[in-house]
């Protein structure tokens, strides 16, 4: 009897659990092994990048043996500083940046175990502005004695332009040189807009007509101002470039632009007839011209070489890069923008730092938010006061990123570098009835003050709303001209007749006494070191990048350090938000209607996208 009672008991025990308690459990069981899986997996993915980042540190040494070639290979984009070492651990391409090339050119020219420099050209995104630096750099290297050799399948004008420097361009027998002078084509989205019934309400000051960025939106046509000012800008840019081209390859300036109205340097053939290539031939003939003629042994790239140079020197000039559009804050990513707090930080910091005696501002910047623009305007006075500050303008130095630099010690810009703009204006789309009339949503109203909802967008802007804008950006572009003719000891009437958002050619800049001289970055270098009266310095990177572990472990820690914002997204995506660099249609508009969304309403940017083709 016990013993049946037992048996009775102990079964029912063992009865099953109802359906809820079974789906709890798997559902807990499955939570508990999900969580396991991914911290296995956390800890096998440290482990993995533990292990790239101790080879990155393994194959940091690189020995420069004699009868050296430099390779270049100049493919995608070319960005100002060189990447973090966390950064070359993630991308697939690590992009080659105009600090590395610098470097290692400026080192290579006195190095005896070097014996010349081979370009090969594969589709780069190089702009007019960066193809300047390096042919000064190049023109440099090769002043040496050393000899320099381009390859490529096809140029680009810019890449033709960096290639024409020297006495070795190599094309292929079936290559082509995209050689046709400069045109541009601004974008507009007024007639799609009007379709979707979409409006934007562009501000302006009343003298800015040539700030024409907003007209992207507002008209479907170029402007007279707008038409008149990006004919003088390009013209200035082919003068030079054609100049050049004409002087380095010996021919007549009549010459090199007859062979751009008629296209009779484009196919490989008419290329070399025309003077403007010295060999038709294949890759692995250039390489047997190293070889036999240059007695080549060994190869390296310029980003291996660059590592290894190394700078003597106590004193310090630091030199702070400002790269893509003004933005306000202290940035998400490596690479994503101007952020107005950190380059302010950096500033501050390097002025602080006994050590640095002088500092280069590198800016490559159309220009952005106007608030941002005001925060590194007010960092670089600050800096000025208690050292030199020198500003290198690449391709773009304009509106904020003039506005940063007009306050500085000494301005210096290439003859290609787009800058000025100087203006402001403001947008605010209202897409009311796009919403109502093509999808069907309507908004009712209730409000406690008479412009509560002034500056909604589903409705035009009150009329006390608009002024309002009107007076910012009023306001706004009296304090930039005035800052413009303080910082370069100008009469304030002068500066409106040349401002009012009006873009400039560094070469232009220069006779308006925009910029005091014309160069790259080395030149902004060497008038830091002598306006601090160094002569034996070293260039440091600022703020210094830290160290690949800690980089790593700010990663993981989330760690917010204003000087170093390293985010794990941007880095897998690549995440970029630098100017002018895809000119594909798909491109454009996705940038201009971004643009449009997510910029501040008030801004000072370049006033329009340069399509330079």
């Amino acid at each position: 009897m016990e013993d049946s009672q037992y048996n009775n008991q102990n079964y029912r025990h063992k009865e099953p659990l109802g359906f809820g308690k079974t789906m709890l459990a798997s559902a807990v069981g499955v939570i508990i092994a999900g969580a396991i899986l991914s911290f296995i997996g956390f800890i096998i993915m440290i482990a993995m990048m533990v292990s790239m980042l101790n080879s990155v540190k393994s194959t940091d040494s690189v020995i420069v043996k004699n009868d050296t070639f430099l390779k270049l290979n100049l493919s995608g984009n070319i960005r100002e500083a060189a990447a973090s070492e966390i950064e070359t651990v993630f991308a697939e391409v690590t992009p080659l940046s105009v600090e590395e090339i610098l470097t290692a050119l400026n080192s290579a020219k006195g190095d005896e175990r070097i014996k010349g420099l081979y370009v090969k050209v594969e589709s780069s995104d190089i702009s007019w502005g960066i193809a300047e630096e390096l042919r000064q750099a190049i023109d440099d290297f090769q002043s040496s004695g050393k000899p320099v050799l381009f390859y490529g399948e096809s140029y680009s004008q810019p890449e033709y332009y960096l290639a024409s420097v020297c006495d070795n361009v190599c094309l292929h027998p079936a290559g082509i040189v995209d050689f046709r002078g400069i045109g541009a084509q601004p974008m507009f989205y007024k007639d799609l807009f009007d379709k979707l019934g979409v409006h934007v309400d562009l501000i302006r000051p009343a003298s800015c007509d040539y700030k024409t960025a907003g007209e992207t939106y507002t008209m479907n046509h170029m402007s007279a101002a707008n038409r008149e000012q990006i004919r003088v800008y390009i013209r200035s840019i082919w003068d030079h470039v054609s100049n050049n081209i004409a002087q380095s390859r010996h021919l007549s300036l009549d010459a090199v632009n007859h062979a751009a109205d008629n296209l009779t340097a484009c196919m490989a053939e008419g290329a070399k007839q025309e003077g403007l290539v010295d060999r038709l031939c294949f890759e692995n003939d250039v390489k047997e011209l190293m070889d036999n003629e240059y007695n080549r042994k060994n190869t390296l790239s310029v980003a291996k070489y660059a590592k290894n140079c190394h700078q003597e020197g106590t004193d310090q000039i630091a030199i702070i890069y400002a790269e893509g559009n003004v933005m306000s804050g202290k940035g998400q990513g490596y690479g994503t923008g101007v952020y107005g707090d950190a380059i302010a930080s950096a500033l501050d910091k390097a002025a602080k730092n006994d050590k640095v005696k002088a500092i280069v501002l590198r800016v490559n910047s159309p220009g952005g938010a106007a608030t941002a623009s005001e925060v590194m305007t007010d960092a670089v006075i600050r800096a000025k006061k208690k050292k030199p500050v020198i500003i290198s303008m690449s391709d773009l130095a304009a509106s904020a990123g003039y506005e940063m630099s007009c306050m500085a010690t000494k301005i210096v810009a290439q003859p290609t570098t787009i800058t000025g703009s100087i203006g402001v204006f403001g947008t605010f789309p209202e897409v009311g009835t796009l919403l109502s009339k093509k999808l069907g949503i309507t908004f009712d109203t209730v409000q406690t003050n008479a412009n509560s909802t002034g500056m909604s967008l589903v409705r035009p802007l009150s009329p006390a709303a608009r002024a309002l804008m009107q007076k910012n950006v009023d306001d706004f572009y009296v304090t930039f001209t005035s800052r413009v003719a303080e910082g370069r000891h100008l009469d304030k009437s002068f500066v409106d007749s040349i401002a009012r958002g009006r873009v400039w050619t560094g070469r232009d800049a220069l006779q308006l006494g925009l910029v005091d001289t014309l160069g790259g970055l080395p030149l902004a270098i060497a008038i830091a070191a002598d306006e601090a009266g160094l002569t034996n310095y070293r260039t440091v990177r600022y703020p210094a990048q830290k160290d690949i572990m800690s980089q790593l472990s700010q990663i993981l820690n989330g760690n917010d350090d204003a000087e170093e914002h390293i985010s794990l997204f941007g880095l897998l995506i690549g995440k970029r938000h630098l100017p002018q660099k895809s000119n594909d249609i798909e491109s454009r508009i996705r940038r201009d209607l971004e643009t449009l969304s997510k910029e501040p309403s008030v801004q000072a940017r370049l006033p329009y996208y340069l399509i330079c083709e």
